[in-house]
């Protein structure tokens, strides 16, 4: 895996803010970096799963119960 330039930042903001946002264009490498940022230290999530997407949808705060913390939740939009 290619090291990100962001990984360390991104451990740093979110070692003192409970959210972080990561944007950008398609196929930039994002997911990449959020796993990579994610491995060892953070539960991983993405909203691709469409079981995890329609709890999302259907019960929001529920949703936030099952996932243990720290968590990333990829593909948000």
């Amino acid at each position: 895996m290619i090291p990100r330039t962001l990984s360390q930042t991104i451990r740093q903001v979110s070692s003192s803010f409970p959210v972080l946002m990561v944007t950008g264009p398609r196929q930039v490498g994002k997911t990449t970096l959020l796993e990579m940022c994610s491995a060892g230290d953070r539960a991983y999530v993405s909203l691709d799963d469409l079981e995890m997407r329609r709890l999302a949808q259907q019960d929001p705060a529920l949703f936030l119960q099952t996932l243990p913390v720290p968590v990333t939740i990829n593909e948000v939009q």
